[in-house]
């Protein structure tokens, strides 16, 4: 599902996602350059992925760590939030964020937001870590801190509706879901898709897709959105909420 719109249109504080959008042009400002480095040939690229990427046997001493990986190793922490595999990986998790970031950031103001938004990403993190001790495969990407504003946003904003593309085949079709179906929905699917990747043989038929990353960056932000968001911000919500039905 490819989501562009939601029906949020009351928030108690209405402030331009700048940090939202530097996160967006972050991303895709990295991609670029990776693009560069893959003009250059694709074992540059690959060199460079593995040295900034988070590989989680470095982490468990199941590995030694990269010669090229940053002094000290763990800033592939941050690193690998702000990489992407190809256009079709950027563009997804940047649609996500855009839809939904706006939104969290609004709920917790501009460094706050940031903040969370890291944390998650370091939640998603752990918990790859954890499930995948001895992987030698480069994790990165945006979406495991992604997955941590979902989960904000299906707290905040459970009643709200999303609209979004629906591919069929060749069809694209457009429909409206209520947050918690989607997003409730989605976290599923990567539970069921987490513990399928748990057997040895599953890599492939999985796409190799980092699934405990997203179910690490979902239960951080659904635990951490009530420390972040703005005091009594709930409270004016619900009552701005209670102003338009």
């Amino acid at each position: 599902m490819l989501p562009y719109a939601t029906s949020v249109r009351n928030e108690p504080l209405q402030i331009t996602p700048w940090t939202n959008y530097a996160l967006i042009a972050a991303n895709v400002l990295v991609f670029l350059y990776e693009l560069t480095i893959g003009g250059q040939g694709v074992s540059q690229l690959n060199t460079f992925i593995t040295d900034y990427a988070l590989v989680p046997c470095e982490y468990t001493a199941h590995c030694a760590i990269v010669p090229g990986t940053p002094t000290p190793f763990w800033l592939t922490l941050f690193t690998s939030m702000f990489l992407h595999g190809g256009w079709a990986h950027l563009l997804g998790n940047m649609l996500f964020l855009w839809v939904f970031g706006s939104h969290i950031e609004r709920s917790m103001g501009h460094l706050r937001y940031l903040a969370f938004y890291l944390a998650c990403g370091l939640g998603a993190s752990a918990l790859e870590i954890a499930t995948a001790a001895t992987s030698t495969v480069p994790g990165l990407g945006a979406s495991g801190a992604i997955s941590g504003v979902l989960a904000a946003y299906l707290l905040l904003y459970p009643t709200s509706t999303v609209s979004t593309l629906l591919p069929i085949s060749y069809l694209v079709i457009p429909i409206r879901l209520p947050a918690w179906l989607m997003i409730a929905g989605w976290f599923v699917l990567q539970l069921v898709y987490g513990v399928a990747s748990l057997s040895p043989t599953a890599g492939a038929d999985l796409g190799g897709v980092a699934y405990w990353a997203h179910v690490g960056g979902f239960v951080t932000g659904a635990t951490l959105i009530w420390l972040f968001q703005r005091p009594d911000y709930v409270r004016q919500l619900r009552a701005y909420q209670g102003q338009a039905a």
